[in-house]
């Protein structure tokens, strides 16, 4: 709170203190109370003009417009649905929306929506994954450098990353919206690894699949027991 804003509504708080207190013990007649509570109310008022005038116009106007509804979604608004996501406001965001986003484009725009999806579960199940790094950008980027030894191929292969489908674009930036604004993860089963149907890589011999969607195929890590 700017100092003083607080300074002057005390001192108008201590001003109606005074008003009621004189008015309680009692005056000459009505008329001579009438008169003075008008005077001291008249001060009173003024002072809280003035108290208005130090507060910035812009938090003037956060306190006094009236509630907004909340921007959560209602339980139960979400489904797997082109028509659902279609209507969806031009997606937007920062940093990790557009990190997340370039990686449905190149790994996955093809797919339909469970399998778009899906790809965005591994990436989102990856950051919450103490064995990966913390964020969305930190993930998809992860090895970037080395070729063919990263973690997501279009970042390594030597390829530019350049966006030509624009309505590719607007449809998985808007998955990638709503993945970061809390949609559920109920397709793979914290799936944290997917490949392309058309290889096989070692590691998938040794991870548990928890479900095929689309033209990938999604694991999870393997539980480690006292005898391994």
């Amino acid at each position: 709170m700017n100092m003083t804003w607080g300074r002057t509504y005390l001192r108008t708080a201590a001003a109606a203190a005074l008003v009621f207190s004189t008015l309680a013990v009692g005056l000459p007649g009505p008329a001579a109370a009438q008169e003075l509570m008008a005077a001291r109310l008249e001060a009173l008022l003024g002072q809280e003009r003035q108290a208005l005038r130090v507060v910035p116009s812009n938090r003037l106007a956060a306190l006094t417009a009236p509630p907004t509804a909340q921007a959560t979604r209602p339980a139960g608004d979400f489904s797997y649905d082109e028509r659902f996501v279609a209507a969806q406001p031009v997606a937007t965001g920062g940093s990790q929306w557009r990190c997340l986003t370039e990686a449905l484009y190149f790994e996955a725009r093809g797919e339909d929506l469970a399998g778009l999806f899906a790809v965005g579960e591994v990436i989102l199940n990856r950051v919450d994954d103490p064995r990966f790094p913390g964020s969305v950008c930190s993930v998809v980027n992860q090895g970037t450098g080395r070729q063919f030894a990263c973690q997501f191929t279009y970042t390594c292969d030597g390829r530019p990353e350049t966006v030509n489908d624009q309505r590719s674009w607007r449809r998985v930036g808007k998955v990638a919206r709503l993945m970061i604004d809390g949609a559920p993860r109920a397709l793979t089963e914290g799936a944290t690894h997917y490949h392309t149907r058309a290889v096989n890589p070692n590691w998938a011999r040794r991870f548990p699949r928890t479900t095929s969607l689309g033209v990938h195929h999604f694991y999870r890590w393997p539980l480690r027991t006292a005898s391994n």
